[in-house]
């Protein structure tokens, strides 16, 4: 919480709140409230996976598959995909985390003439950075769930943590410290020449 109170924000509005829920019987309840993937979700979701690690390697962005269904996974059956996508409840989400943070943004504050608040959304990725480096400093493990923000979930989720109406649900984190060492998986960024100009844009931004 001290590391994400010193995030720099925009205009210093500190446009965010943040409720830790520790409570095992909310958790329960929050992890029984279903959500269900878009159909927008699921479609651009297939156009960023990679099917190998080989081609994860040459994209250089996005995540391999082998996490979602194979309908997710095969263009020719998206339209299946959409269909038979049926509400799930959050337990798989949030099981096994001891803590939840639940950031909330309050976009009565924002910084003089941001209209449509670009710098108000960025401060809240400063406060989520400033936190996940320190948790990662304590050796605590952090992950971002963005669910928690789509309109049904949040509905409920306001109800059930009494958060005001005029509040949104910016994202929430899982935290706890790893029972095993952290499984290997393939980290892929794009080179530093790859985003890289000098002076000006004197490449492809494909």
């Amino acid at each position: 919480m001290e590391a994400g109170r010193w995030a720099p924000t925009a205009h210093n509005m500190q446009n965010y709140e943040v409720i830790v829920i520790d409570d095992r019987k909310l958790l329960r309840t929050i992890g029984n409230i279903k959500s269900q993937a878009s159909a927008e979700f699921i479609r651009e979701n297939c156009e960023q996976l990679s099917s190998s690690r080989k081609e994860l390697r040459r994209k250089k962005v996005g995540i391999l598959g082998t996490s979602f269904p194979p309908s997710w996974r095969d263009p020719d059956r998206l339209e299946e995909a959409v269909r038979d996508a049926k509400p799930e409840p959050l337990r798989e989400t949030v099981q096994g985390s001891p803590t939840v943070l639940m950031v909330l943004y309050d976009p009565r504050k924002r910084a003089p003439a941001s209209h449509g608040d670009f710098l108000g959304i960025m401060s809240l990725g400063c406060v989520m950075e400033n936190m996940w480096l320190m948790a990662q400093a304590l050796g605590i493990s952090f992950q971002v769930m963005s669910v928690f923000s789509s309109a049904d979930v949040e509905r409920e989720v306001k109800t059930t943590l009494r958060i005001p109406e005029h509040m949104k649900i910016a994202f929430a984190i899982r935290l706890g410290y790893p029972k095993c060492a952290a499984a290997r998986y393939l980290r892929i960024r794009r080179d530093v020449e790859d985003f890289t100009h000098h002076n000006v844009a004197n490449k492809s931004f494909d």
